[in-house]
């Protein structure tokens, strides 16, 4: 009798093992499905010649669309009259370098100038405290939040990043106003910001630490701020080594086009803004091609924002057609406009081309690999991480073929530093313009006076743009 209660659990053991092994196989890459994928490569001739090819050679060259390059060229019905390609180098401040080139043309004309650029340093440093500023606020008002509760896990991953948008441009020179690049020119580490952007994060994290100690003490809200008030304290002394002092007010004398000089005279940089800008920085709008959400809606995202008290991130979502219309509309008026966009694909940087398809991996490994505009965000294989101006396009037949973009990365990329997107890299690539409100028809106008629909700060349109 024993030995058979013997034989019976071992024989119910061994059918709980091989149904665990068959549990523990199911989804698995089992031998089965390993002879399967060997059997699904057929070693062809052509297959053979392929592997050689890509093995010896650099595969985005081998991938390049040469009848898109043979069929290209740099003509354009409509150009604006812009001057200078400025540079941000080893930074993700595009945002800052295309919002500020949207007013620079004004300035130019304005003041009779050959060029004219502002300090995107001066922002920067301004922007970079800020930031600090408004993480830290967050991580006292998410201190009873679980350490890997999602929105304290979101901001701990990148306290204090380059990227920004239009709006946060608006908001600091509102509240810093502007000067010329000469008065607070750059620096090694304000156009390579790796090392610096590096120790800000530590220095921030070590602070997030600190002041969810504090919380967990029961310390006061006071005390809190405090002991923030040192945090800053110590950022504001990393930005100062890396950027230079911001000042508070300086001399400028410049020399127009015809090369009359002008007297010296004293500004401070809100006054600066005043006299050369003056241009009222609430006429512009933010529209977005966000095909995850709902249509003619509202949306803001939450926290999104670089100065305490600035409203959050906000736009409307249209589709990407309505948007390719309005653009269109203003660069014949003559105004640049500034767009966001998928800046890692399909983009040839040695000439300057913005097409679909451009490097046809597809077709090189014999498979499909487009995604709709939709489903690459919900993937996030697309996203809006680059901001660039429209500045010239060329119209046929009442439609526009291709667009004219002034870029940020120097004159050394791209056809002299600018590029021909075409149009259907418009609709893949392009996610969103800021534009003057004049061009907005009113009834989506009206819509920015609705209340927002609140997103999460990971949703996909918060891709900062870099």
């Amino acid at each position: 009798m024993k030995l058979l209660a013997t034989k019976t659990a071992a024989w119910i053991l061994a059918m709980l093992l091989a149904a665990g092994a068959a549990m523990a196989d199911e989804g698995g890459l089992t031998p089965k499905v390993r002879k399967g994928l060997e059997a699904s490569l057929r070693m062809d001739p052509a297959t053979k010649a392929l592997r050689n090819a890509i093995v010896a050679n650099d595969a985005k060259a081998m991938a390049l669309n040469r009848e898109i390059v043979e069929k290209h060229n740099n003509l354009y019905s409509h150009k604006l009259d812009v001057k200078g390609i400025t540079n941000q180098q080893a930074s993700g401040r595009c945002w800052l370098f295309a919002s500020l080139n949207v007013l620079r043309p004004a300035v130019i004309k304005k003041h009779n100038l050959d060029n004219f650029e502002f300090s995107q340093s001066y922002l920067s440093f301004w922007d970079k405290l800020e930031k600090a500023n408004c993480f830290l606020e967050d991580m006292i008002a998410l201190a009873d939040k679980e350490p890997f509760d999602r929105e304290v896990d979101y901001w701990m991953k990148d306290p204090i990043t380059d990227g920004g948008w239009w709006q946060f441009t608006v908001a600091l020179i509102e509240k810093y106003g502007v000067v010329p690049q000469a008065v607070m020119p750059e620096t090694l580490p304000s156009s390579n910001t790796t090392v610096m952007n590096d120790v800000l994060m530590r220095r921030l994290r070590v602070g997030a630490a600190e002041l969810r100690r504090m919380h967990g003490e029961k310390k006061s809200l006071a005390d809190m701020r405090k002991a923030k008030d040192k945090i800053l304290a110590d950022v504001y002394r990393i930005l100062v080594m890396n950027f230079g002092q911001p000042p508070a007010e300086f001399t400028y004398r410049w020399a127009d086009k015809d090369k009359k000089l002008s007297e010296t005279k004293k500004y401070t940089p809100q006054s600066f803004y005043k006299e050369w800008v003056d241009v009222d920085l609430s006429q512009y709008v933010d529209l977005n091609d966000d095909p995850t959400n709902p249509y003619n809606k509202h949306y803001r995202l939450r926290r999104i924002r670089d100065i305490v008290g600035a409203p959050e991130l906000h736009y409307v979502n249209v589709p990407g057609d309505v948007i390719k219309k309005i653009a269109l509309k203003a660069l014949l008026d003559d105004v640049p406009v500034l767009f966001s966009a998928d800046a890692r694909t399909d983009m040839d940087r040695a000439q300057g081309i913005m097409e679909t398809n451009l490097y046809d991996y597809g077709s090189m490994y014999g498979m499909k690999l487009a995604l709709s505009k939709r489903d690459g965000l919900i993937t996030r294989d697309g996203a809006a991480n680059h901001a660039m101006l429209l500045v010239g396009v060329d119209v046929r037949e009442d439609k526009p073929v291709k667009w004219l973009v002034e870029n940020s990365w120097g004159k050394d990329r791209g056809d002299g530093g600018y590029w021909a997107m075409y149009d259907k890299w418009f609709d893949e690539h392009v996610y969103g313009i800021t534009i003057k409100k004049a061009y907005v028809p009113n009834k989506l106008l009206k819509l920015f006076k609705e209340p927002a629909v609140e997103l999460p700060p990971w949703a996909p349109m918060n891709a900062p743009l870099r």
